[in-house]
């Protein structure tokens, strides 16, 4: 017998939905890859399962952190070609895999219909624990249950259907940011100015970082050399799952 010959992501795909727990989650690791997709005319949705009321680092607030969250989330989805921004509402550090939550993914996955997914890696990343916060840790774990089996399931959350005619949907890849066992990286060298401009946008979470853009180009500089690119090249890298 021999091995099944490795599957590479598909080259273009008409939608995508990317799922992360925070406002600046997708931004930080993904704003460049979602300016390639919008470029070559993928249409893009965000899928922020918190309103990110507990990060900053001044005395905004708690009662208006969330919405100014939401505001710069935004400004940061338009930076880089997204105008379509749902949020969930679920508490910032309090997120638990529970049966609600993933209904509500896969009430969005069966909106949108995607055939990609992107969210965070449910694994924890010990030698990067910054990357293993648990909201992230467990919007990945949800997103991949709505993915497999409920949103392609039409007796999973029969509401669904019955009462907002939301029919099933199957989505074929999943990719996982800040996973340990990434294998892939997409080159986002070209695009980068407006990563850049999509993370400053996040005036909250990173206005006091004088360093921001030397921190996150050294951290891709590494990535695109860890999965041998030319050098100075920049990249972000997931782990892709294929689920059909």
């Amino acid at each position: 017998m021999t091995a099944p010959l490795p599957r590479r992501p598909a080259e273009h795909v008409d939608r995508v939905l990317c799922v992360l727990a925070h406002p600046d989650d997708v931004d930080f690791g993904s704003a460049g890859t979602v300016a390639t997709w919008t470029s070559a005319g993928t249409e893009v949705t965000y899928c922020i399962v918190t309103d990110g009321d507990a990060g900053g680092f001044d005395e905004t607030p708690r009662h208006l952190m969330g919405p100014l969250r939401q505001e710069e989330q935004r400004a940061a989805a338009a930076a880089v070609g997204v105008t379509d921004v749902r949020f969930l509402g679920y508490p910032d550090g309090r997120l638990e895999p529970t049966l609600d939550l993933r209904r509500d993914i896969s009430r969005v996955i069966r909106q949108v219909r995607p055939q990609r997914v992107l969210t965070s890696s449910p694994e924890r990343w010990y030698e990067r624990i910054g990357a293993s916060h648990p909201d992230h840790m467990i919007t990945g774990e949800s997103t991949l249950r709505a993915v497999y089996p409920d949103s392609r399931n039409p007796f999973a959350f029969p509401e669904l259907l019955a009462d907002e005619g939301l029919e099933a949907w199957t989505v074929s890849e999943v990719w996982l940011g800040a996973s340990p066992r990434a294998d892939h990286a997409v080159d986002v060298t070209d695009v980068v100015e407006l990563k850049f401009a999509a993370l400053k946008s996040h005036v909250s979470q990173v206005g006091h970082r004088g360093d921001l853009e030397q921190f996150v180009t050294g951290w891709m500089e590494q990535v695109g050399r860890t999965f041998g690119l030319p050098a100075g090249r920049l990249a972000e890298a997931f782990h892709v799952v294929f689920t059909e």
